[in-house]
């Protein structure tokens, strides 16, 4: 692992969170993410499940975590590969016993071979079996993972016993962050602004974007990042309008915006910013009014995203305030704005996402638009207002801590103001 050790009392914390969860109503399996096949003989890069990393701390494929809560001695057992020798030959070390137990805070390991005729015989003793799946919203995907196949397998097996959904539980548990998890987290923005340092000395008219993702790729593994936490965004000129623009190899020329959207991640966990920057170190005077439009709200929501605000509370707020920005550049007529039936038209053709999502292992967290905000969650802020007829957009981007108090924005650090960042880049 490149990032630093974490202390596996955060483990053995959110894994007591969630025994607490399912005491007396049966038993929880929690599944390691697949190596997922890539062409011929390759795979691609290994990533854990976000759920089983949280309780385990476990980074190794093929690993399965059993919570039994009726029964002390084996109330925590982890399944893990066999350490082989032929197999560490071909790929590296595997965990021993010993290395599971420092990294879990779990004595009770067990190799991965012994998996199905353990849990046959505690299968006989309990009748109700909680089990996890992706329940994200916007999940769609054909590929049959590792928690599917595993649900419908035991189903099959096992047709007489009472099976229960994990993910509510761990969703609960997940949006509100410990605070080794939040250091983890304003580490992964630490680095995530290194990077963007990085870039203000790099740009310049002619550079490709590719090059800026190169830039930011190298200072995220130089800092012990696992690298990016998503497709990194680099949109340059009419390409800013593009929300999910991934291509990332055209050329920047002089007078175009650069709109970057990326973020590390650093022991799993995410960082996410987006800043837009001229190529050439200068914001034209349209630009800059556009800019500071954008950066007015994203302001003005900062300051609301407190206890018992939602998503979609704090959208509202941001749609009247980017509604409000539109007429004062232009794009938008008063009376429009006043009219229920042409404002969310108009406001949609410059601003058609949503401000805010929640983070932490995900860069797009577990959690609801209804979840009412509590201290310690962790979400985006990001307005912006996209002027296609123009040829440019601006996105900015920072991630804020909910606290008791004022909300604390993890990307405080990174240059946001247009007199700094072009000082910035007309210092490299």
């Amino acid at each position: 692992m490149k990032y630093n050790k974490i202390s596996n009392t955060l483990f053995v914390k959110n894994r007591n969170k969630l025994l607490n969860k399912i005491e007396n109503k049966g038993i929880a399996i929690i599944n390691s993410n697949d190596q997922m096949p890539k062409n011929g003989d390759q795979t691609y890069k290994f990533r854990q499940n976000s759920d089983f990393f949280y309780l385990t701390g476990i980074e190794q494929e093929k690993s399965i975590l059993i919570l039994n809560p009726f029964y002390k001695k084996n109330k925590e057992i982890l399944f893990i590969l066999k350490p082989e020798k032929e197999l560490e030959i071909w790929e590296g070390h595997k965990l021993t016993k010993e290395e599971a137990t420092e990294i879990s805070g779990i004595k009770n390991i067990k190799f991965i071979s012994e998996f199905d005729a353990f849990l046959k015989d505690l299968l006989l003793e309990n009748d109700n079996i909680f089990l996890n799946n992706n329940e994200y919203s916007k999940i769609n995907t054909a590929v049959p993972y590792k928690d599917l196949r595993f649900i419908h397998e035991l189903k099959e097996k096992y047709p007489l016993h009472k099976f229960h959904r994990l993910a509510p539980f761990l969703t609960e548990l997940r949006l509100i962050k410990e605070p080794e998890e939040i250091e983890l987290m304003k580490k992964a923005c630490d680095i995530t602004t290194k990077a963007f340092h990085k870039v203000l000395k790099t740009v310049k008219p002619g550079i490709k974007e590719y090059e800026i993702e190169a830039e930011i790729t190298y200072e995220f593994l130089k800092n012990g990042a696992n690298g990016h936490a998503y497709e990194p965004i680099i949109a340059s000129g009419k390409n800013n309008c593009v929300l999910h623009y991934i291509s990332n190899d055209k050329i920047c020329k002089d007078g175009d915006l650069i709109l970057m959207d990326f973020g590390a991640e650093y022991a799993n966990y995410s960082a996410d910013t987006t800043r837009t920057i001229p190529a050439n170190g200068k914001f034209s005077e349209r630009q800059k009014e556009v800019y500071n439009a954008v950066l007015r709200v994203m302001k003005k929501a900062t300051k609301l995203m407190k206890p018992k605000m939602t998503i979609n509370k704090l959208n509202k707020k941001v749609n009247s305030f980017i509604e409000e920005e539109l007429v004062l550049l232009g794009l938008a007529k008063k009376e429009e704005i006043n009219n229920k039936k042409q404002k969310d038209v108009i406001r949609m053709k410059y601003f058609m996402h949503g401000n805010s999502h929640f983070m932490g292992l995900d860069v797009h967290d577990v959690g609801t638009k209804d979840t009412e905000f509590k201290p310690g969650m962790v979400l985006s802020c990001e307005p912006a207002i996209y002027i296609e007829e123009e040829g440019f957009g601006i996105r900015l981007e920072n991630d804020i801590l909910i606290t008791d108090n004022e909300p604390i924005d993890l990307l405080a650090n990174e240059p946001i103001e247009i007199e700094d960042i072009e000082k910035l880049m007309k210092n490299k």
